[in-house]
């Protein structure tokens, strides 16, 4: 994992015993759940919004912003960026189809 991942991951489970007032990621997490859940949507809105728009630096920021919340949320269920890694390599390799034939539903 890069140092940048892991050192955002640190930096993220230390905020959820800071107080709110004084951390925009505690503020969050006292928020809970729903209101991780609604910036991400925000966040994914604006980098689809980018990408429509053609403007790769601006597509950039907003994907940064996306899996920024996208890692608080990982934080707030108690998993962390190593887990997603570890599925896309589990994925690697395998066609899209065969990887979704694969799934349990």
């Amino acid at each position: 994992m890069s140092d940048v991942l892991q050192q955002l991951t640190q930096v993220l489970e230390q905020r959820k015993q800071a107080d709110p007032d004084s951390s925009y990621v505690a503020k969050l997490y006292a928020k809970g759940l729903d209101a991780i859940l609604k910036k991400i949507g925000e966040e994914a809105t604006e980098t689809v919004m980018a990408a429509k728009d053609g403007d790769a630096e601006k597509v950039v920021y907003e994907t940064a912003d996306l899996w920024f919340h996208t890692l608080v949320l990982l934080a707030h269920q108690g998993l962390g960026p190593e887990h997603v890694l570890r599925e896309l390599e589990r994925r690697f390799g395998l066609s899209g189809l065969e990887e979704k034939a694969r799934r349990v539903d």
